[in-house]
């Protein structure tokens, strides 16, 4: 029985000391919530939480880039050596201006291939007229007139292809004329010519250098009027873009800021940065976007969005840094509460986690509020 009885005692102390503990838990969680009198009530303002439909703006980086639908790699047409470049970067050219001069064997070659199919197909129509007008006469036979008429006909195939060997080379429509109208042509040189109208902003070959047909890349020129942003987004806000919507391009140089449209959205993720580039076709007046220009880009979103927005001025943070905000509670006091920031739509907070529609929290007199409750 004593033994009993030293149980019984040592359980009571323990039941006595569990619930001395609880009570201080108690104590401490009620502790937690800040109380403020009738007159330091005046100095806070509430706002009840709400769902509300927004506009989101995805803001990032972008790279300014050429818009390659209006931009061309200028190749060699034909192999030789350079013997002059005639434009400088930078310049303003127009479809069909000479950019280079090439000292080229395969031009010369086109040229007297083109001359003598066009000597053969004039001197094979004229003959093929002579032997219809003969067979008329019973001077030759049908099968003879006959095949003057085909040959005639191949000669000016022939011709025909020449005339267009001479053109893909971008030869001088004058010189064409004087080859056609018999007269005597100094040597040519070969042109390397522009096939738009634009800006040259590569020049890739040097005086001397010895060109391959079709496989030299010599320059590389622009319609820089519009440019393209590429631009780069990640996570959530990637579903926040659709193409048509409306972007601002801004440069950080003075007030030179851009308007332009997503047009595409890349269905591959970069393995490297595991971003998707989204590019933005951009007006460029004045050509003032250069290619490489860094740039932040701004998409406003057509699809509209639903979330807890609440004012910025509701959120303050913690000694570790993390975001809370003070909700009222039933009994008059005020619960620090932690939450997960997402997009902020100007000046709101769209929250992710940690607040409810209809909550009350304090968004003017937070931080005397967080003052009371560190006393």
């Amino acid at each position: 029985m004593p033994k009993v009885a030293v149980l019984v005692l040592a359980l009571m102390a323990f039941t006595a000391c569990t619930s001395k503990t609880g009570g201080n838990q108690a104590s401490s969680v009620t502790a937690s919530n800040v109380r403020l009198t009738a007159a330091q009530r005046e100095h806070v303002q509430l706002y009840t939480v709400q769902p509300s439909r927004f506009h989101r703006t995805v803001v990032t980086t972008g790279l300014v880039d050429f818009d390659n639908d209006q931009a061309t790699s200028v190749l060699a047409p034909f192999s030789g050596p350079v013997s002059q470049l005639l434009v400088s970067l930078g310049a303003q050219v127009q479809a069909g201006t000479a950019l280079a001069a090439v000292d080229s064997p395969d031009f010369a070659t086109a040229i007297g291939a083109y001359r003598k199919a066009l000597t053969t197909a004039q001197t094979s129509r004229r003959l093929a007229d002579l032997d219809k007008d003969l067979l008329e006469h019973n001077g030759v036979s049908q099968r003879e007139a006959a095949q003057a008429e085909t040959d005639a006909i191949s000669a000016e195939a022939d011709r025909d292809a020449a005339l267009q060997e001479l053109v893909s080379l971008k030869v001088a429509p004058q010189t064409i004329k004087a080859i056609q109208e018999g007269r005597n042509i100094p040597r040519p040189e070969a042109m390397i010519r522009s096939p738009i109208s634009g800006t040259v902003v590569e020049k890739l070959i040097t005086p001397g250098q010895l060109l391959e047909a079709g496989t030299t890349p010599c320059f590389t020129v622009a319609d820089l009027s519009r440019v393209w942003v590429l631009a780069q987004l990640f996570g959530s806000d990637l579903a926040a873009v659709n193409t048509g919507d409306t972007a601002q391009v801004v440069t950080g140089i003075g007030s030179n800021n851009f308007s332009g449209k997503v047009d595409n959205i890349s269905a591959l993720v970069d393995p490297d940065t595991r971003s998707v580039q989204v590019r933005v076709v951009v007006e460029n007046p004045g050509n003032f976007l250069k290619k490489q220009m860094y740039v932040r880009v701004l998409i406003q979103a057509r699809q509209e969005s639903t979330g807890l927005l609440i004012p910025v001025s509701a959120l303050l943070r913690d000694d570790e840094n993390l975001p809370f905000v003070y909700v009222a509670q039933s009994d008059g006091s005020f619960a620090r509460r932690h939450i997960t920031v997402g997009y902020r739509d100007g000046d709101r907070y769209d929250i992710a986690s940690g607040l409810r529609a209809g909550d009350e929290i304090v968004v003017a007199g937070g931080i005397f509020v967080q003052f009371m409750q560190s006393q």
